[in-house]
């Protein structure tokens, strides 16, 4: 069955999108695509819960894999480099990891001002004398949207918000808005899949727990043995921050994994803030040890309604 529009899966990180996705790919004949600012790195598995050989041997997965940890990525590259996979043949069924990624696919990205090296330097220059969460106060007091989406430890994004802001004169999270103006939204078809937050928690302790056993630890060594290193954007991701600064010996391993467990928790957070502004999602509940495979069914008629609407 060929969808006449592509498939988006939402929901918090650990809830259950993966397996909604691939359940409904098979019943579709169709393939997934991994709208995740992580599994876009070559090497980067474990940490990033990426869809292991079999599964994607049996279900063809695109936007996984295309390129090395040392590059940088941009959801702007990656809405240039997936847009050609939703016009191919086939169903394509969406999961969305990462928002920004997805609304840079389906609306559009906003132009900002290039980056400015001056700006940069003095702003990285000015966290190493008063701490990265001093300049994420700063953030706060011109921009309080964007220092409420972002981490006080996300130097990256507290800078190139900051930046903006001193270049344009405008705040970040204002000129976010633009984005859907020049560049009209993709038609999808979007469905969700939630779980209590208290379920959601041990689900996401269960996954950092499972993937330690699994060997995070010495992916996380052996990427980081590499005389390339990591760009700014890989040694972002949750997960590898942590252990990397356990190999740097800023912590002790259990801290560490401890910190995963927080951070991937707080993502989460974040998210349920993000996925409550998107419009016309077709929420699902997951209950107990439920996996998205258990709602399938009722997706799949979701899908068929929206297909005889728009008919």
């Amino acid at each position: 069955m060929r969808m006449s529009k592509p498939i988006v899966i939402v929901g918090c990180t650990a809830s259950g999108k993966s397996d909604l996705a691939e359940a409904l790919a098979e019943r579709l004949g169709g393939r997934i695509m991994a709208v995740d600012s992580m599994q876009v790195y070559r090497g980067m598995d474990i940490g990033t819960a990426k869809p292991d050989q079999e599964t994607r041997g049996r279900i063809p997965h695109v936007m996984v894999d295309v390129c090395e940890p040392w590059e940088a990525y941009s959801a702007a590259r990656f809405a240039a480099e997936a847009q050609g996979y939703l016009s191919g043949e086939g169903s394509v069924v969406l999961v969305a990891g990462t928002i920004l990624y997805l609304r840079a696919l389906l609306e559009g990205l906003f132009e900002g001002p290039s980056a400015n090296e001056e700006v940069r330097g003095r702003l990285e220059k000015e966290a190493g004398m008063m701490g990265v969460p001093g300049l994420h106060k700063r953030l706060a007091e011109v921009d309080a949207v964007a220092a409420g989406r972002i981490h006080a430890n996300d130097l990256r994004r507290i800078v190139r918000a900051l930046e903006v802001f001193e270049l344009t004169g405008q705040p970040i999270s204002t000129l976010q808005t633009q984005w859907a103006k020049d560049h009209p939204r993709m038609e999808a078809t979007f469905i969700g899949v939630r779980r209590e937050k208290e379920a959601l928690n041990r689900r996401i302790n269960a996954r950092v727990r499972m993937m330690m056993e699994r060997g995070l630890v010495e992916e996380v060594d052996r990427l980081r043995k590499d005389p390339r290193g990591f760009s700014a954007e890989a040694a972002s991701g949750v997960g590898y921050r942590q252990l990397l600064e356990y190999f740097a010996g800023r912590c002790s391993l259990e801290e560490a994994v401890e910190q995963v467990k927080i951070q991937t928790r707080y993502l989460a957070k974040m998210q349920r803030t993000w996925l409550k502004r998107i419009v016309g999602v077709t929420w699902l509940g997951l209950n107990g040890e439920q996996s998205g495979r258990d709602v399938a069914d009722t997706a799949l008629r979701v899908i068929e309604q929206a297909e005889h609407a728009d008919g």
